[in-house]
């Protein structure tokens, strides 16, 4: 069984533990070493594209909004996202509050999550700040993202997927959730953690894992719970299906395929006594 304790510092009381259940283990999930390709080669058009986005992450530290909130991204993890997606989801997301909601992001993110675990192992790229012997906006991580391969970016998968997951269960939000799941990516280049090709890549893997989880039954279960717990806390209506057109009418009268009545000068396919007619 995989499972694993998460301790939530930042939702949670310090001493609260919450079991992750992810939907699908690691070699379950689609392989990155075989739908994408590999980080680019450093005498590459691609790789002279990451090098002009680090110089425009770098140039984006000017601005102190931006800089501030790239700095509170780089703390990884799904209290991080409750914390600053809460705006674009419209609802504060907590594990007492919102227990539905929060149970499938907290497994549906780390489910997503374990899709680059073979691919960060395998290339162990090298991260911009240590190409460029620079200190990045958020010190502290540096001795870990040392250890840790930089192609895809998992903050940028966490972010997506993220962004993917609440927008399924807020659709109205979607453009802003999306924006700003997009933007969590964006920021890993400002922090200077990640190339430009690490974040797409994140993104690509993101939405690969996030199509997987609606293989999973207990998955689609927990989604259906998390919109009935958002629908029934702000007060939204689900989306209506919209009635199929009659297709049987009482005796002798004949109507067209969208349940109207059927004329003398109707032209096409109508009904009649529980009878398809071309006309």
């Amino acid at each position: 069984m995989l499972a694993a304790i998460l301790t939530l510092c930042g939702a949670v009381g310090v001493n609260a533990q919450v079991e992750v259940q992810p939907y699908f283990t690691t070699k379950d999930m689609p392989d990155m070493m075989v739908f994408l390709p590999g980080p680019p080669d450093s005498t590459s058009v691609a790789f002279m594209n990451d090098v002009a986005r680090y110089y425009w992450g770098k140039e984006m530290r000017n601005d102190a909004e931006r800089a501030a909130e790239a700095t509170r991204d780089a703390v990884y993890g799904l209290a991080t996202i409750l914390t600053e997606f809460e705006e674009a989801f419209g609802m504060k997301i907590t594990p007492e509050g919102t227990p539905e909601i929060y149970k499938v992001l907290l497994d549906g993110t780390a489910t997503c999550d374990s899709i680059c675990t073979v691919a960060k192992a395998t290339y162990m790229r090298r991260r911009p700040f240590m190409v460029f012997n620079e200190e990045t906006l958020y010190p502290a991580d540096e001795p870990a993202l040392r250890l840790n391969g930089s192609y895809p970016s998992g903050h940028t998968i966490l972010g997506w997927s993220a962004a993917l997951l609440m927008s399924e269960i807020n659709p109205a939000r979607a453009t802003e959730l999306l924006a700003r799941g997009y933007r969590y990516g964006e920021n890993r280049l400002i922090v200077g953690a990640h190339w430009q090709s690490d974040t797409d890549a994140g993104r690509l893997a993101a939405s690969a894992a996030y199509a997987k989880l609606h293989t999973s039954e207990r998955f689609l279960e927990q989604m259906a719970k998390a919109r009935a717990e958002f629908q029934r806390l702000s007060g939204a209506t689900a989306v209506a299906v919209p009635a199929a057109a009659p297709t049987t009418t009482s005796q002798g009268r004949a109507y067209t395929v969208n349940g109207l009545p059927a004329t003398a000068a109707t032209r096409g396919i109508i009904i009649q006594d529980r009878q398809k007619i071309a006309k």
